[in-house]
């Protein structure tokens, strides 16, 4: 399928020439192993892939022992895997490289070597396990890989032109119309219970069925269960617990994460690491306070207040309705037609993390519980820095509404007390896009342009 991700590799090959390996990773299943291998058959005269993943002990020796004289580490390479490498027009390609952290810390070597070019792919990266007595490459460029976003989506369900009138509504702040906003949401709603996975999204796209493609997301959700099991050594306890509570966290009124729901008397501290975990896998995204709505947002964020959110929101509504082991066909309908009884607001407000997370975005809310001062006492959904800092208004607020009755007090609050700071204000929503009273009004789907 096609993902934005090919022209990156692109253009990380043309900047790059032969100077850097890239390391792209991304949570499990994400699609980087196939992304790769399409792009070395149509960018490269030859390719290798190693999948550390199955690779035996012949290979793993190379890296063991041939380091030492380059000629023969190539040399040995290329005949076990029957390839035949041409300089400067072959690419290795070092699949689940977290699983061989040798692998990771030759790097520096053979692209110091300057013959092929080296892609890594991976999750877990960070992991302490796989970083223990290696050595990191200088020589590394990052990439991350995300669940298709909602233009892939469209591509795949062979809409080459909604997402195209979106950006330009976006960009001349005008609606759609109400033909085009409903198909759009239409649309949207599908990617929403979907999700992003490509194994998902190809079922669907092929069947039509949401619940083949929730068998699909279920097979996931067990894979990312066995990793915790196998990987998050000395505290896979910790990282299931908040696995697990993640569905009923998200449908809390006040979302940030409740501990005492995981363990009475449980403290940040214990818990750190796996939130850090499942952050790592990419399993997460993590949503930090920040508690002063000015530049650097990073500076003032609190790290023991957050929210977590799924990295994939098929993912979410397949963990959040497992009663019956696979979510029925009603309750997708229910979502679909806007029907279903349950709060909607984590399942919409999750999807807007994951597209700004997408986006290149850090994740922070603003949340004030004073008890002495009303006027203060506010939560604000997201906050994004504007791209070109100036000396004031830098800060925009974003409020996530899923229902049509919604109040916006919180924003007026956060509008009267960071007036200095505050740039734009947005409210995403179901409804099609209007400004009222400097307020932007954006449906869901335009999420990602922000």
């Amino acid at each position: 399928m096609r993902r934005k991700m090919y022209e990156h590799l692109k253009q990380w090959k043309e900047k790059s020439n032969g100077k850097s390996a890239l390391l792209l990773q991304g949570a499990r299943r994400v699609g980087k192993s196939y992304i790769v291998e399409k792009f070395a058959k149509s960018e490269y005269k030859s390719y290798i892939l190693i999948d550390f993943n199955k690779a035996d002990q012949r290979i793993k020796d190379i890296f063991i022992h041939d380091l030492g004289d380059m000629n023969i580490f190539l040399l040995k390479l290329a005949t076990l895997f029957d390839t035949k490498l041409y300089e400067r027009e072959s690419l290795i390609i070092f699949d689940e490289v977290q699983l061989f952290p040798r692998a990771r810390s030759a790097v520096k070597y053979l692209v110091e070597d300057g013959r092929y070019d080296y892609i890594e792919t991976g999750s877990l990266i960070s992991i302490r396990e796989n970083v223990k007595d290696i050595l990191i490459p200088s020589e590394e460029d990052h990439l991350n890989m995300y669940p298709m976003d909602f233009e892939e989506f469209l591509w795949a369900m062979g809409n080459e032109t909604m997402m195209d009138f979106i950006r330009h509504c976006f960009e001349k702040k005008k609606p759609l119309g109400q033909a085009l906003h409903r198909k759009a949401m239409d649309l949207f709603r599908q990617y929403l219970i979907v999700g992003g996975m490509p194994q998902a999204v190809l079922t669907y796209t092929e069947t039509r069925d949401f619940e083949e493609a929730d068998r699909v997301k279920r097979r996931i959700l067990n894979l990312y269960r066995d990793d915790i099991r196998k990987h998050a050594r000395g505290y896979e306890m910790k990282v299931e617990a908040i696995y697990d509570e993640l569905p009923s966290q998200l449908k809390n009124q006040k979302r940030h994460f409740k501990l005492a729901a995981v363990k009475e008397g449980a403290r940040f501290n214990e818990y750190k690491d796996a939130f850090f975990w499942l952050s790592d896998a990419m399993i997460v995204n993590n949503c930090y306070n920040s508690t002063e709505p000015n530049v650097g947002l990073n500076m003032n964020r609190d790290r023991t207040l957050l929210k977590c959110y799924m990295g994939d929101t098929g993912l979410l509504i397949s963990h959040a309705f497992d009663e019956n082991g696979i979510v029925s066909e009603e309750i997708y309908k229910k979502i679909l037609f806007d029907k279903l009884e349950v709060n909607m607001g984590m399942i919409v407000e999750n999807v807007v993390a994951q597209m700004l997370t997408a986006g290149g975005r850090k994740l922070y809310f603003y949340s004030n519980s004073s008890r002495s001062d009303a006027s203060c006492r506010m939560e604000i959904d997201f906050l994004i820095a504007k791209n070109k800092i100036s000396s004031r208004h830098n800060i925009s607020p974003i409020e996530v509404k899923s229902g049509k009755n919604y109040t916006l007090s919180s924003l007026k609050k956060f509008k009267r007390k960071y007036k200095d700071q505050v740039y734009l204000s947005y409210i995403l929503h179901t409804s099609d896009l209007k400004i009222e009273d400097e307020d932007i009004y954006l449906p869901l789907y335009m999420a990602p342009l922000l």
